[in-house]
Formats: structure tokens, sequence, C-alpha cells
């Protein structure tokens, strides 16, 4: 019979390791000092003066070295060097791994080596991998076996020998993972560890800390981030099992230090990376939280997670860095029982305490950012919502930007958001002109004492917070934001130029672009840029803003773009991007044949009229008028055949507004035809939809022609039933 697993071991079995093992924290100067966890007596702690590696073993590794860098082995010889190499090291592993120069040679011989050598490498200085994995050298050879054995483990064969490897390692690390776990090298070499289990790259940055900038797209719902790579969806094989036991183990076994943990920065990192590792573990992230939030376990009511003791510390404990980028990733993680509870117990009636504080701030936005419920954000809303102007005053406007985001994903408070917004950064007695430049320039308006005397800052970088709240404003419909369309429209030439330079103020008026404001009212803001077309698209990000320009525009404009950018066509050409703009505008066509380009865009235009008005107003229920096939106007007329026919009308031309301007007298024509519609308008809409079909096909597209015609009929029909 096996032994049985001691207590606090993670569940791991004691085989083959002593739980008397003492640390061993090295202090970076080649020596390592050795403790025992429940060591009371000082003067037992003793230091020990790492081995110097033998001479005649320092030459041997030096001929390895010398053998490699003469670049005179080939590929199979070098494989049986190294694992001849790896077999000298054996029972010196903590020596050469920590040994400076000889620590380079053994990466080069575990990368080289197969996966045979690697494991027994691994097996053999499985004791000592926490002084190895904590000292300056030998980190990188922890991690350079690591990434060696992440290389083999896709071969099925080689699978069962890795996991006997890891498992070994694992017993030695839940003995005793506080000094591992608080170490700048070893806590870095444990977080590729666990990557490794979980199958994801072992130097991930998803799960080694992702950048603010990708953190901060995500809670603002900006799309732009969407289309990256998520390794979270391209797992590899992995240990599962083996995760979760050492996760478990490790947080079982740190109970006593917890405090320690919850503000040192680095085993805070290792606890973030495990905890998004175990996303969607609801069972183990249940048993796991409430731990590292310092609750104990035997305060706790059954179906309750969190202790009433711990709630005035833990708040407290948010305005410590490391506990509020833990705190972070505790809250994207939770399940929703335990988040619903913590925002009962630990942040109710806190909110803008916390927000008022350079790391609690932070916390507040992740909280916001995952809410549930538009419950939560009704209470959220009653602490924050009229702080607004407050919180701006401050420099927290990442709180109200993840406001405005969760309101909009949510679909709550949304018009109330605008609102306050306009109301942060302008009186009743002011006009409207003034909102967008002051949200562009946040930290300047706010730290000005004057504030009624503050003008644009030309020359300054637009603010990146600001930027990214009137991204997110444009998104709402717009009978809310009138305030800050008539803002934007109303904003000089010559800001408009500086900001479209800016690429914040690029991405600003892009948005506005794309948003449910009028045709009318984004071409105001597009002639303020006539005469500068050429040297906007010279900048990298101003390509962009010509391009949402061209397609707002009506054909005078269009054409005054294609020929400001024709006289700049040769250096436009060398930039990156000058060849996909005017591959895009069709440039060489209109400089070779005007006519046949105007043609074709009033064509383009002619079409995309009929379409909309065949597909896109009868039945859609979305409060844009203006704006041509957009996302709502597409999904409630048909889902994805009728978006795919709309980008083979055009694949050069976006989704952007291209109708001309309406009459209120057109408008309200077409909203009574809408509200009196009956057979008649039926058979009327299928005759515009059967047009449609024919201009469409006339471009040279019949095999679509059965399809179309059967849509339009299928149309008529849903319209009689509807009436």
């Amino acid at each position: 019979m096996g032994k049985k697993a001691k207590k606090g071991n993670g569940g791991f079995d004691g085989d083959g390791y002593n739980k008397n093992v003492p640390r061993q924290v090295t202090n970076g100067t080649g020596k390592f000092k050795i403790s025992f966890k429940h060591q009371s007596n000082l003067d037992s702690q003793t230091s020990l003066i790492r081995k110097q590696v033998e001479p005649e073993t320092a030459k041997y590794f030096s001929e390895i070295a010398n053998l490699f860098e003469s670049r005179g082995v080939d590929v199979e010889e070098r494989s049986v060097i190294c694992g001849n190499a790896l077999e000298e090291a054996r029972g010196k592993e903590l020596e050469l791994a920590t040994d400076y120069i000889i620590s380079h040679t053994l990466q080069t011989l575990l990368e080289g080596c197969d996966v045979d050598h690697l494991c027994s490498f691994l097996k053999g200085c499985a004791n000592v991998f926490p002084a190895i994995a904590m000292d300056r050298s030998g980190s990188h050879v922890a991690e350079t076996a690591l990434k060696s054995l992440a290389r083999h483990v896709q071969d099925t064969e080689d699978y069962t020998i890795i996991e006997e490897t890891l498992k070994m390692i694992c017993k030695v690390i839940v003995v005793n993972p506080v000094d591992l776990m608080c170490n700048c090298y070893g806590s870095h070499v444990l977080r590729s560890f666990l990557c490794l289990c979980k199958g994801v790259p072992v130097d991930s940055a998803e799960f080694h800390g992702a950048k603010a900038s990708k953190i901060l797209a995500e809670r603002l719902n900006l799309k732009v981030f969407q289309s990256d790579e998520n390794n979270s969806q391209h797992l590899q094989q992995g240990f599962p099992n083996l995760l979760k036991s050492l996760v478990s183990g490790m947080v079982k076994c740190t109970r006593e230090d917890i405090k320690t943990l919850q503000v040192d920065q680095y085993s805070s990192l290792v606890l973030q990376t495990a905890l998004k590792l175990l996303a969607g573990n609801d069972q183990e992230l249940l048993q796991i939280i409430p731990v590292l939030l310092g609750c104990k376990m035997q305060n706790l009511v059954e179906g309750k997670c969190i202790d009433l003791g711990i709630v005035r510390e833990t708040v407290d404990l948010m305005n410590e860095t490391a506990f509020s980028h833990l705190m972070e990733v505790i809250l994207e993680v939770a399940p929703e029982s335990l988040y619903n509870e913590m925002f009962t117990k630990l942040f109710k009636n806190s909110l803008f305490e916390l927000s008022s504080h350079h790391c609690g701030n932070f916390v507040v936005q992740a909280l916001i950012s995952h809410a549930r419920t538009k419950d939560q954000m009704e209470l959220m809303w009653e602490e924050l919502g009229l702080k607004f102007e407050d919180l701006l005053g401050m420099g927290k406007s990442g709180v109200i930007a993840s406001l405005i985001a969760a309101c909009q994903r949510l679909q709550t408070h949304e018009y109330k958001c605008c609102q306050a917004l306009a109301a942060a950064v302008g009186s009743k007695n002011e006009s409207s002109k003034c909102i967008v430049p002051r949200i562009l320039f946040l930290d300047s308006y706010f730290s000005c004492e004057d504030k009624l005397t503050w003008n644009w800052a030309g020359g300054v970088k637009i603010q990146t917070m600001g930027s990214l709240i009137l991204q997110a404003i444009f998104k709402f419909q717009s009978e809310w934001i009138q305030p800050f369309i008539m803002s934007i429209t109303s904003m000089d030439a010559v800001h408009v130029l500086e900001a479209s330079k800016d690429a914040g103020g690029a991405r600003v008026i892009e948005a506005f672009l794309a948003s449910d404001a009028s045709t009318k009212q984004k071409r105001r803001l597009v002639v303020k840029l006539r005469g500068h077309f050429g040297e906007l698209a010279m900048h990298p990000s101003g390509s962009f803003t010509v391009e949402r320009c061209f397609n707002a525009g009506s054909l005078s404009l269009r054409e005054a773009i294609a020929s400001e950018l024709l006289a700049v066509q040769a250096e436009l050409s060398k930039t990156k991007q000058g060849p996909h703009l005017l591959r895009k505008l069709d440039i060489d066509r209109y400089a070779t044949k005007p006519d046949q380009w105007r043609s074709k865009q009033a064509s383009k235009q002619s079409a995309y009229n009929e379409f909309y008005f065949a597909f896109g107003s009868s039945e859609s229920k979305s409060p844009t008028k203006d704006k041509f096939l957009s996302n709502a106007s597409l999904q409630t007329s048909d889902p994805e055949e009728l978006k795919n026919t709309g980008k083979e009308i055009d694949s050069d031309v976006t989704s952007t507004s291209m109708l001309d301007d309406t009459s209120a007298e057109k408008k309200n024509k077409r909203k009574k035809r809408n509200k009196d519609a009956g057979s008649e308008d039926a058979v009327g809409s299928k005759k515009v939809m059967e047009n449609a079909v024919h201009n469409f096909l006339s471009q040279g597209r019949p095999d679509k022609k059965r399809r179309l015609n059967d849509r339009a009929s299928s149309n008529a029909s849903k319209q009689k039933l509807k009436f």
C-alpha cells in the first residue's frame, strides 16, 4: 500500500520526498540561507556556501561549449552530445545550474537533448528545483527546461514521462511554496510551470501579465482588440488535474502566510496567473478565492463564501498595489455567486471611497467591467452617477470610462451616462462647443484654476482616456449624444485638423463618422478638413480618417479628397499605408479616367440607397435614420446573407453612412408611409427591391439573381403578414 498523502502536500503522495527538506532561499550572492518552515530557533538557521564546480567538470563543460560554438556538430550528433553531457551533470545539477558561466552551456544542452535526458535531469534536481529557480542564473536554466518540455508535450508517447517528472517537482513545491512565490526569479519560473500544466505557452503574455492597454480595451468593449489571438482559445496538451492539485496545495500550505502573500508583488503575480489559468473551474475557485481574501474557513456559513469579519480589512487592502492587482483578477474570474457576494459585502457603500484612491480605483474599474446584471449597475449608479465631475477632477477618468462601457454592454442608464458626462465638463450656461475639447484634454482642463478661461492646448498630445471615453460615447444612439455631436461639429477647422493628426484624436473623429449621427452632421465635420486630406493621408493613423471621410462625403467631397490625394500620390505610395489608401479610393482611375470614376461613384451611391431602402427601412427597429447598412438594420432585415450581399456590392467601401442628405419633409413622408403601410406598401417595396436587384445584377453578378429575387419575394410576404 502506498504512503498516505501527508498533510499540507496538496494531495500529492509522499513517495520519495521528505517533508523536512529545508527551505533554501538564495540571497543573490551565491549563498543559500537554509531554514525550516516550523523552525523557531533562529540560531539553527545557517548559511551554506554553494559548492564550487570541480575543475575537471568545469573544463568538461567548457569544452562542450567550445564544440557547440564551432558549429561543427550536426543535429543527430548534437543530441547525443547533449545527452552524454547531462548524464555527466547528474548529482551536480544545483552547482552547474547556478554557475553564471556553465548555466549558459546547460541551457544549450537542455534545448538540444531528447525528452528522456531532459526528464532525467529534472528528476535529478527535483529536490533542489526551488533553489535553482530562485537563483539568478538557475532561473534561466529552469525556464529553458520547462520550454523544452512544452515542445515534447504534444507527443503522446512522451506524455506519461513528462507528467511523472512534473509531479515530482510539484511534490517539492507544495511543501513550502511561500519562498518561491515571493522571490523575483522563482515566482517567474513558478508561473511558467503553471502555464505548462495548463497547456498554454510558458511565456504567455496573457497569463504572465497582460498589457495595461489590452486590459483597458477589454473593459471598454473596444472591437479593435477582439481580433487579437487569445492563448486560452488555443490550448495545447496540458495536465489539468496536476494544475488543480498544485494550486490547491499551494493555497492550503500558505494560509498561515496569506497576509504576506496579499501584499507581496511577486506572490501576487503568481496568484494572478493561477487564477486566470483556473478561470471557468468554479468549484476550484470557490475554494481558493475566499482563502486569498483572508477568510477563515471555520467562520463561513454553508453557501456563503465571504467572512464578514474581513470586510474592512479587505477594503483597506485594495489600496495596496499588489493586492489591488490580485483583486482585479479575482473579480475577472469569480463565479457569479461569489461575485454577487463580494459586490454586496465588500464593495457596496464603498465605491466612491475606493474610486478616489490611486490603487483602489482600478479595482472599482474591474468590478464595474464585470457587472452581471442591471440591478448591480443600478446600485453602482447610485454611488457613482452623481460623482462624474469629482472623479474626473481627481484624475480617475478610468472609472467613468468603465461605467460608460458597462452601461452600453448591459443596455441600462445610457442616457443618464451621457447627461452626467456632459454636465461634468460644462455647465448649462455654456455652449456645447466646449464639451469634446475638454474631454480630449481632461487633465489640462481639470488642472486649470479658472476653467472658464481654458482653451485648446495646441501642440499637446490628446489624452488617451479622454479619447477612449469619446469613442465609447459615439456608440450611443444619436438622440442621447446630441451635445457631443454639436460639440465636435462646431470645433474650429484648425482644431479638427490637429485632432486628426493625433492618434487618439483621429480615433475619436473616426468613431463620430461611424456613429448614428446624420449624414449632414458628419459632412459638417468633413468639410473642415478640405485642403488637408493629402497632408493627413501621410500620417499612419490619418489615412484611416481620410478613408472614413471619403465614405461619409457627398460626391463632390469625395472628388475633392481624390484630387488632393492625387497631388501627393507619388509621396503617398512610398508610405506603409499609402498603397492601400490609393487603391481603396481608386485614385489611379480618377487620374486616368475621371468621368468613369465619377460615374462609378454615383452608381455605387445609387445602389447603396436602393439597397438600404429595400432591405433596411420597413422592418428595422434601429434608431439609426441615416446610417446605411448599420449593424442593427442588417440584423433585423436578414442575418448573414444580406450582410454578405452588401459587401459584394462593393468591397471597397465600408458600411459608413453614404446616403444623400434627407430633408425633414422626406423623413416625415417615410415615417407616414411605414405607419400606414398595407398591401400596397408590400407591392411597392417589392418593386424597389426588384430595382435594387436589377442594379446589383447589372454590375456583373448574375449568380446572385435567383437568391435575391427569392429574398425580395419573401420580404414582401413578411410585410403582408406583419400588417
